[in-house]
């Protein structure tokens, strides 16, 4: 970092992230993710959105008194009932930012806002002004930014400063910039704003065109020094700019970027991986940085120059993004403290007993089944014990299923509903498919199936799958994640675990959605 400026990275998976339909998150899987953040070394967490609902006010507030090295940041519309419902969330961070938008493009002022320029120029300072009440860490984006005059927006950033707003994001809402037409962007409002160097600038990108990390780092080459980005690019719509991408695009190009960060990058993989299970959107094999496939050579020119100098054919490190050979080697004769200690060192701490004795139960059902247990098998059954424990009104006892060559699969399956056993039985096309109509002869949903996903969580015949469902029901959707060594009892799992999801409270009922 000698001589170079430090570029902060703001995570916001916890609440963008969030965004994408189905990734709904509970509150103990919020503080889980926020703590690999905050072990990342990321700078600020985006920890939701406290005014869109109590179950998104008390994420924020769990992960702000979880959350002790990086900041957390809690999104406010510029409207004083939310900046007061953040600030509230906020009172146990030990570093806190409100970051608080409206928008400033003539379509949404006009269509969405109904308020005049001089109108959202009044509100964006009165917004800023409040949220300096309750913290000097105040961040202001002007909304649509990309598609905002520039004349109007150089005018609202100006004001917004002087109000006490340090760090000013410009976000390109919808994902409509191109590269070069963003970085000019960039550095024309730096350059036209009288007090651009009171505030850090920032940049927020989403990915419709496929370019938001393109357009993170022209920004970042025309001065801005905040990122805004998501693990695995995880978002509403087309997602975020990845954060992997972003920060190793920089530190692999030195000799370009002005700047650096200071994240420990062997944090990112497992820190993907986690986010991963949690939400239920595998990461795609030929993803960068972090799919499967980011280093492995099949070419026999790639391999055999690999072979004699890895500079060849890789520019990074597999390592020092946080791939490597990692495996436990605890079996079902191992102990309670063992189990403990190895998942501790993949970041995950258990905040009572009755957690770890699910996990650990759990752990010893899979060690009968296989022998090798991996850090993403771990990952995985804490992931389903942490649901188990928070949502299961209907959980699986027991399931047959006979499906033969020529012959119909039956499927018979007894669930336990609020307690109480209950049988059913159905026949499908495929043993999923029986599995799943004999679920719902059992408990009649009324959902709509929108995806059914399959991925083996480790290599080998005997390695588990993870199954992702994604449901629908009367406009509201979630997804459900299920494990197990077998496929149909893992599919089965997901959908309950979807169908538990869909009868909790909704967190997600955002009075307004914070995409900014």
């Amino acid at each position: 970092m000698a001589g170079k400026d430090k570029l902060f990275i703001f995570d916001t998976t916890l609440r963008d992230g969030e965004q994408s339909p189905g990734a709904s998150m509970t509150r103990e899987e919020k503080v889980r993710i926020a703590k690999a953040l905050e072990k990342m070394r990321v700078d600020i967490i985006e920890a939701g959105f406290p005014a869109a609902s109590t179950g998104d006010f008390e994420s924020v507030r769990a992960v702000a008194q979880a959350v002790r090295d990086s900041t957390v940041c809690g999104l406010a519309r510029a409207k004083d009932v939310d900046i007061d419902r953040a600030g509230e969330a906020l009172k146990a961070a030990n570093s806190a930012r409100i970051h608080t938008f409206l928008a400033t493009s003539p379509i949404h002022m006009q269509y969405k806002l109904k308020m005049s320029p001089d109108e959202v120029l009044t509100q964006a300072v009165a917004a800023v002004k409040r949220a300096r009440q309750w913290t000097d860490n105040v961040e202001f984006s002007p909304e649509d930014a990309g598609r905002s005059e520039l004349d109007f927006l150089c005018r609202v950033i100006e004001a917004v400063i002087d109000a006490g707003a340090r760090t000013i994001n410009i976000p390109d809402t919808v994902g409509y910039n191109i590269p070069q037409q963003f970085g000019e962007l960039m550095r024309n409002l730096i350059e036209r704003v009288p007090n651009s160097d009171k505030a850090v600038f920032s940049v927020h990108c989403h990915n419709d065109l496929g370019v938001a990390v393109a357009n993170s780092l022209a920004a970042v080459l025309n001065g801005a020094r905040q990122v805004e980005c998501t693990i695995n690019g995880l978002g509403e719509r087309a997602g975020n700019a990845a954060l992997e991408e972003i920060v190793m695009a920089v530190r692999t190009r030195q000799d370009v970027f002005p700047c650096d960060t200071t994240l420990d990058t062997t944090q990112i993989v497992p820190c993907s991986r986690l986010v991963s299970s949690i939400t239920g959107f595998p990461v795609q094999p030929n993803k960068a940085i972090v799919g499967a496939n980011a280093f492995a050579h099949e070419s026999g020119i790639h391999q055999d120059g690999v072979l004699k100098h890895r500079d060849t054919y890789e520019i990074m490190r597999a390592q020092d993004v946080g791939w490597s050979e990692n495996r436990i080697v605890l079996g079902k004769h191992s102990g309670r403290n063992a189990f403990r200690t190895r998942l501790k060192d993949l970041g995950i701490e258990f905040q009572s007993e009755e957690e770890l004795n699910e996990a650990f139960a759990r752990f010893k059902e899979l060690a009968d089944k296989k022998h090798e247990i991996f850090d993403e098998d771990l990952q995985a059954l804490v992931s389903e014990a942490t649901m188990a424990l928070d949502s299961e009104q209907l959980k699986l006892v027991s399931m047959r299923v006979c499906s033969e060559t020529g012959e119909t699969p039956v499927a018979n399956v007894t669930l336990s509903v609020d307690g109480a056993e209950r049988g059913g039985q159905a026949e499908g096309s495929g043993p999923v498919d029986a599995a799943f109509k004999a679920i719902e002869t059992i408990v009649p949903s009324g959902t709509r199936l929108l995806l059914y996903s399959v991925n083996n969580i480790t290599s080998g015949t005997d390695a588990q799958g993870e199954v992702t469902v994604r449901l629908e029901k009367a406009g509201r959707i979630v997804n459900g994640q299920g494990a197990d060594t077998d496929i149909v009892i893992a599919s089965a799992k997901a959908y309950l675990n979807a169908l538990n999801r869909l009868v909790m409270p909704d967190r997600r009922a955002h009075p307004q959605r914070g995409d900014v």
